[in-house]
């Protein structure tokens, strides 16, 4: 099945999301901005596009694997969440983990969207919870 994502380009730079194989999960995002992120820095790099998601999902902003291992770039907050009713600008936060500046230019491929189904929940207060195996086990509670 097919979904529909409305894209509006907000800049002359913008390019619409694409992917890059049949069959990829991932839109490529490509950054309106020239600028540089000096090692340890972080930088909010807009893609001069706003977007409408289809009914009932979110879109994730991944990193890209090539950056983060060629580079050690990576977003800041993976996976930055868009939700559906936002119509502003779409802006990845990149992060430098690397030794040398990583120069940022007008077209390049700076991260991936995920296009994902969300669930609402109805929210129950209740004063217990179903046992499991685990129980409040977490943070390497199952070992190396």
């Amino acid at each position: 099945m097919e979904y529909l994502l409305k894209v509006k380009r907000l800049s002359d730079h913008a390019r619409l999301p694409e992917y890059a194989h049949p069959g990829d999960a991932g839109l490529d995002l490509f950054s309106t901005l020239e600028t540089t992120i000096n090692p340890g820095e972080s930088a909010l790099i807009p893609t001069g596009i706003s977007i409408q998601l289809p009914p009932c999902t979110e879109a994730q902003v991944r990193p890209r694997s090539g950056l983060a291992l060629k580079h050690q770039v990576t977003v800041l907050n993976t996976p930055g969440t868009i939700d559906e009713g936002y119509r502003g600008e779409v802006g990845v936060i990149l992060i430098n983990h690397g030794k040398l500046p990583f120069q940022v230019a007008i077209g390049m491929k700076i991260a991936q969207m995920v296009i994902k189904p969300v669930l609402n929940v109805r929210v129950e207060e209740v004063a217990d919870l179903d046992s499991t195996r685990r129980g409040a086990g977490g943070f390497g509670s199952t070992g190396v």
